[in-house]
């Protein structure tokens, strides 16, 4: 079998691919000649970062992966849940940061797409989404610009699709001035013991392509992914898929039914590097070769070339492997739904990857070393220094207690995120339960009574100051929101966003990060079952905050029995703290607000007490005798009882704790973000009965108020309006979009 070496492989153009040259080397002694072009797009796809974790595998290996309701865990399109009576949860997370700058509105509505893809490749019907945003200065020229281009991507390929978008996190920081990041979850509901996967099995059997037909959009985008941005970013706009919602809609449709006829051997989503990367995985997994004739390759533009169809990323296509009696019932399925159905190639037993074009061969590679024998690195990394722990009582109070609140309330990252989530359909599929702006989202599952809770979350400023801390307390505050839902902690996936792990100061990032977020999951018994790694965040040598964003998923076993972030009915609710406050200001909003400040030691995560506290309030939580809960988190004390009442209308009088450290000053005490803790709102007549309950299982609580009235009264600190709280925090989002701040 003769290859054409056409064009010949130059340095640039091994560059260009973004491999360096001794990998090239390690292509050369792993097939024993050049490759050819289309071969160079080949390994390119799969050795980049995105698709082969070569400078984080070691790393990844160390996360806890298993527990007692893990069905599969990281290695297929996403992760799966037991969540009991014959039901599973289908979940992942996935970024698509990159192309999100370069095109916010496809970026962002492709990377739906995509997330979309991976659930219901698995067997799930998609039932929430959520996403992590983060976004640049708002001074800074394009930022606008990015939350508009994003926020609509994510809107219009949700709401057209038909999944109800519920929850998530909006932030802000100058360091992602040059790197948004744009993370999408998905979530699916699938029969347990129905869950398809991506391992082609038998010799002979049909590869098959379905779905929406190739073009050049995308082509190389998962090597884009991989790579620094510079000067000649706006010449990567090719590489940004386009995608359609409503053909996205007619697949998923169109693989559900054929699920269910038994036809469906292996599947594998078209996702990053195409062709390519769903080929050779669903082949490797299986211990089989792959040959595929692009000439039956459904395209929608002429003269496609062998490389442009095997990089392609274009969007809502799938591969399968069928079972052979059953091509004509598959096809049939398809046509109905006005989509693709191509028989492209079949298995063989040969171990080797083989693509051919117009009656010549273009790739004949060893299919399992395309991705065993990918690159693996163990990058130096240098364990950075923790900065110094600030005494609250050398941090100065403000000028006037209502201000810091008012401004707190009213910042970029702690205002009202209205502005985005009503442009999510959050309701569509009729069993989302608790809206988006609370702990957590609670999605119904079919009538009940059973619900899922689900979040994302993590603090940016924490891992930069310490990876270690800040990877637990990602994972200890995505717990803690779903506790304060009631829901019991289930499992989480991840998305670790960083900059160019070449360089030791930021693969050390990464390895603290990955180290605290292990610790805190096997802790609190949490285990990763998927996720994703996006490296290279950076432009011209600045990188990114490390974000490692943690989504997680809980289970309600009765969805009227859950509790929100409102304060309850005015009749003077007793207003409980569950944990103790330290008046920890390091790192907090307080400072970077108020002060204008970005220093000291994160908080540490006591994971003995968190998982403590989180069991004791979710007991209370179940047996229907807490009204309301929140926990305190960025803003503390303060801007937590300023987020129950602006959500209830419903004012409160409380004290300053005591439990803790009494001795810090007030402001420490009010803007310090304690971990571990959480603000209960109970009925006068279990006060009693809560107090044992809380006593009884080891946690320090106090009583610190009680709900009424029209304001928010902190003795000897402020006394504020409710609707003056409400007005502030939703003033700056739509005055932002408005263009009424000028930039930069």
């Amino acid at each position: 079998m003769t290859l054409l070496n056409t064009p010949t492989i130059t340095p640039d153009m091994i560059a260009d691919h973004g491999l360096k040259p001794e990998e090239y080397d390690a292509i050369l002694q792993l097939i024993g000649r050049e490759p050819t072009i289309t071969e160079l797009g080949i390994f390119s796809a799969m050795w980049n970062e995105h698709c082969s974790y070569k400078s984080s595998k070691k790393w990844l290996r160390t996360l806890p992966t298993s527990g007692p309701r893990v069905i599969q865990g990281p290695g297929e399109n996403a992760g799966v849940v037991d969540i009991g009576d014959g039901q599973a949860i289908v979940f992942k997370m996935e970024s698509h940061n990159h192309p999100s700058f370069i095109e916010p509105y496809q970026g962002a509505a492709t990377g739906m797409g995509g997330i979309l893809r991976d659930v219901f490749t698995m067997g799930a019907r998609p039932i929430a989404a959520l996403n992590a945003l983060r976004f640049g200065d708002p001074a800074h020229e394009k930022t606008r610009h990015l939350v508009s281009g994003v926020v609509s991507g994510i809107g219009g390929y949700g709401n057209s699709f038909g999944v109800p978008t519920v929850g998530g996190e909006v932030n802000f920081h100058r360091r992602y001035n040059g790197n948004i990041l744009v993370n999408a979850m998905a979530i699916g509901l699938a029969d347990a013991d129905k869950i398809f996967y991506s391992k082609a099995e038998g010799v002979g059997r049909p590869v098959v392509y379905l779905g929406a037909k190739t073009g050049r959009d995308g082509v190389g985008g998962a090597t884009m992914a991989s790579a620094e941005f510079d000067e000649n970013i706006e010449e990567k706009r090719p590489t940004v898929q386009v995608g359609d919602p409503f053909t996205e809609k007619r697949l998923l449709e169109a693989c559900l039914e054929l699920m269910a006829t038994g036809a469906v051997i292996a599947i594998q989503d078209m996702g990053a590097a195409g062709l390519t990367c769903s080929a050779v995985e669903m082949g490797a997994k299986g211990d089989l070769g792959i040959a595929l004739n692009l000439d039956a390759v459904p395209c929608r533009e002429k003269a496609m070339t062998a490389y442009e169809m095997m990089l392609s990323e274009s969007q809502e296509r799938m591969l399968m492997v069928l079972r052979p009696e059953k091509e004509a019932e598959a096809e049939a399925v398809f046509r109905k739904w006005e989509l693709d159905f191509a028989i492209i190639g079949e298995t063989t037993d040969t171990l080797r990857f083989v693509v051919t074009h117009g009656g010549e061969t273009k790739a004949d590679l060893p299919i399992k070393k395309l991705g065993d024998e990918a690159p693996e690195y163990d990058r130096p990394w240098n364990q950075q220094t923790t900065p110094a722990i600030l005494s609250a009582r050398e941090v100065p109070p403000p000028g006037g207690y209502a201000e810091a609140l008012l401004t707190l309330i009213g910042s970029p990252d702690l205002s009202s995120r209205r502005w985005v989530w009503e442009q999510y359909d959050h309701l569509i599929q009729g069993n989302t339960v608790q809206r988006p702006g609370g702990d957590a989202a609670v999605i119904r599952i079919g009538g009940g009574p059973k619900a899922i809770a689900a979040t994302v979350d993590v603090t940016p400023r924490y891992c930069e100051a310490d990876p270690y801390r800040g990877g637990v307390q990602a994972v200890a505050e995505v717990w803690r929101n779903l506790t304060a839902v009631g829901a019991e902690p289930l499992a989480v996936t991840d998305n670790l966003n960083f900059g160019n792990p070449e360089r030791p100061e930021i693969m050390g990032q990464f390895v603290g990060c990955v180290k605290g977020i292990g610790a805190a999951c096997n802790a609190l018994a949490f285990p990763v079952v998927s996720g994703n790694v996006s490296l290279y965040n950076e432009t011209e040598g600045r990188a990114i905050l490390p974000t490692p964003a943690i989504g997680g998923v809980g289970l309600i076993r009765d969805a009227t029995r859950t509790a929100n972030a409102a304060f309850g009915g005015p009749d003077q609710d007793i207003i409980y703290i569950a944990g103790s406050s330290m008046g920890w200001l390091g790192q907090s909003l307080y400072l970077r607000e108020v002060l204008n400040r970005e220093d000291g030691a994160p908080p540490p995560v006591d994971l003995e007490i968190e998982r403590r506290n989180g069991d004791a309030v979710r007991t209370l939580i179940a047996s229907g005798t807490v009204s309301a809960c929140h926990d305190i988190s960025d803003g503390g004390l303060a801007v937590a009882l300023a987020e129950m009442t602006m959500a209830s209308g419903i004012g409160a009088a409380v004290r300053m704790p005591e439990a803790g450290d009494s001795a810090a000053p007030p402001h420490a005490r009010l803007f310090g973000e304690d971990q571990s803790a959480y603000i209960l709102d109970v009925g006068r007549d279990r006060t009693e009965e809560v107090m044992a309950a809380l006593q009884g299982a080891g946690v320090i609580a106090e009583i610190i108020g009680k709900t009424g009235g029209e304001t928010l009264n902190v003795a000897d600190a402020f006394n504020v309006p409710v609707e003056k709280l409400k007005a502030a925090h939703e003033h700056w989002f739509p005055t932002f979009m408005a263009g009424e701040i000028a930039a930069g």
